[in-house]
């Protein structure tokens, strides 16, 4: 696997805040930033997918913003219900 370094200016109280973290884990702080880089792209893909769902559900049934609205609110008087 070919690397490439890059350059990334931070403020210095959030360098701090990621060379602490790094120091806790026993990691480098390149291996911190890989994988908060890796977790933030992961979690970009799943919420794209969550909404591309959910667009495609507002247009198959043909749903305004006011159905998905009511729809939000039964689903929490439900869920509040059953607590």
């Amino acid at each position: 696997m070919s690397t490439t370094t890059v350059n990334i200016s931070f403020q210095d109280s959030l360098l701090a805040d990621i060379d602490k973290v790094a120091k806790l884990e026993s990691r480098s702080r390149s291996e911190l930033l890989r994988e908060a880089a890796r977790m933030y792209i992961d979690r970009k893909r799943r919420w794209d997918t969550i909404f591309a769902y959910g667009e495609s559900q507002v247009s198959l049934r043909k749903l305004s913003e006011v159905d998905v609205g009511s729809e939000i609110d039964s689903y929490r008087k439900q869920k509040s219900r059953k607590q």
